[in-house]
């Protein structure tokens, strides 16, 4: 089998492949830099704005974009069937650019929403688009390692963000006052540099977006055959676009390629949803995503100084990258659900930690350790391995509107996540904040124990007749 893949590998333009790739995984990089750039700014231009004393409106600017992500999830599906997957990329990065210079122009709290909403838009769409387009132009023995490609970017362009953050802010004096922040060199340009410097990739990514060919399944789908032909024997070779052309029709004369939203009402998927919807969910409330977007809270209250906050948002960025890399070389050799158990039991122990530690007000290096453990954990295991299963489970006649509803259930919870952790945090403090993530975490990994089949190594027709009766 290694032999054959090997030499079925070396007809394959790679190089091609990769390039193009990696143009559209430039929306998963934006995506990431879009998503966590806040995070850095967010001690500076809640004082320009004045909002310290409001967790309501601290709540609403992290979370604002996520309403955005909601609209360009929800769209991307019927956007991307009527215009292709290329000129929708070449939408999202627009909106990346525009919500880039917008949000550092913004002078009132009101504009800087509206702004963020456009990002969250771009963000919606790329999530959907950027990984679909891989999945659609890469051969199936390679699909896998070049869809990662797009997880891959989207955790360099956290990192990205963490970075470019500590390099804009200047160092600030501890003790300070508000006041002096707003006033500062950080609280009046910093922050918006932080924001304008996402459109450099941004633009980047509309030009290049430009040498992409269509999705040949696209095409296909399209009635564009001739199309279709040329870009399959760009990357394979003659033999390869024919045969390639012959299953990509047969998959479209499939009752699966129909996304009939009615058919998710049969009890007999009701199991497979529930499994979905629940995971998708799950990734999300288990809580780690607040660590990336209220990271100066965190290590505020861990007693560390807005300039030492920022060195330690890149740490968490690193380890971030380095355990995503872990989460590729041991997904098919672990399994899905190892691993999904390891993470929610994990992320549980980490908190209950995390939760004591704030609790017995300790400070420094030992709640910066439990956040590392804790990012570590999640990136090897509930981050990418939600997505691979939602990917294997639902049944061929639904997955498209299977893989909508649960995608749309994560963004739901991502929004409730990012816009309850300041009011959580205030009415329950870190530590009981903390521990009730653990226990959602204990109930997901029961869930995960007693629902999650299993998947490593099985075909999609023997996982659907295990989870459909």
């Amino acid at each position: 089998m290694k032999n054959f893949n090997f030499i079925s590998m070396k007809k394959f333009n790679n190089s091609y492949l990769l390039a193009i790739s990696m143009v559209s995984a430039m929306g998963g990089l934006l995506f990431g830099y879009d998503w966590v750039v806040i995070g850095g700014a967010k001690p500076f231009y809640e004082r320009f704005f004045d909002i310290t004393a409001s967790a309501n409106l601290q709540a609403w600017a992290m979370s604002c974009a996520l309403v955005g992500c909601i609209v360009g999830a929800v769209v991307s599906g019927v956007i991307s069937d009527k215009f292709g997957r290329k000129w929708p990329l070449l939408f999202s990065a627009f909106l990346f650019t525009v919500a880039s210079l917008g949000t550092g122009l913004a002078t009132t709290y009101g504009v800087f929403v509206v702004f963020r909403i456009i990002g969250g838009v771009g963000i919606g769409l790329a999530s959907a688009l950027s990984p679909m387009y891989i999945a659609e132009v890469a051969p199936s023995h390679l699909r896998g390692r070049f869809v990662s490609l797009n997880q891959m970017t989207l955790v360099i362009g956290i990192l990205a963000a963490q970075i470019v953050n500590l390099m804009i802010a200047e160092k600030v004096p501890a003790g300070v006052t508000d006041e002096f922040i707003r006033t500062s060199w950080n609280g009046q340009m910093g922050w918006r540099w932080m924001f304008f410097a996402c459109a450099v990739p941004s633009v980047v990514f509309f030009l290049l977006v430009f040498t992409l060919p269509e999705s040949p399944r696209w095409l296909m789908k399209a009635g564009k055959q001739d199309k279709a032909f040329p870009t399959l024997n760009k990357i394979g070779g003659e033999e390869y676009a024919q045969n390639e052309m012959k299953n990509i029709q047969a998959t479209l004369n499939d009752v699966s390629e129909k996304v009939n939203y009615k058919s998710l009402i049969n009890p007999k998927y009701r199991t497979v949803l529930i499994i979905g919807v629940v995971l998708a969910v799950f990734q999300q409330w288990c809580g780690i995503n607040i660590v990336f977007n209220y990271a100066d809270e965190i290590f505020k209250a861990a007693g560390y100084g807005v300039s030492d906050m920022l060195f330690n948002i890149v740490i968490t960025g690193s380890v971030n990258l380095v355990f995503t890399l872990v989460a590729i070389f041991t997904v098919d050799k672990w399994g899905r659900k190892k691993l999904m158990l390891f993470g929610s039991a994990g992320l549980a122990i980490t908190y209950i930690l995390l939760g004591s530690a704030f609790y017995f007000q300790l400070k420094g290096i030992a709640v910066l350790t439990m956040v590392v453990m804790g990012i570590g954990v999640y990136a090897m295991s509930l981050a990418p391995i939600t997505w691979v299963i939602l990917s294997e489970i639902f049944p061929n006649r639904i997955r498209g509107a299977a893989m909508a509803l649960s995608t749309f259930a994560l963004w739901i919870a991502c929004f409730i996540l990012t816009y309850t952790f300041p009011l959580l945090n205030k009415g329950f403090g870190a530590s009981g904040t903390f521990w009730l993530y653990a226990v959602i975490c204990l109930f997901g990994f029961l869930f995960i124990l007693k629902k999650l089949p299993e998947t490593k190594g099985k075909s999609l027709e023997e996982i659907e007749n295990e989870l459909v009766k």
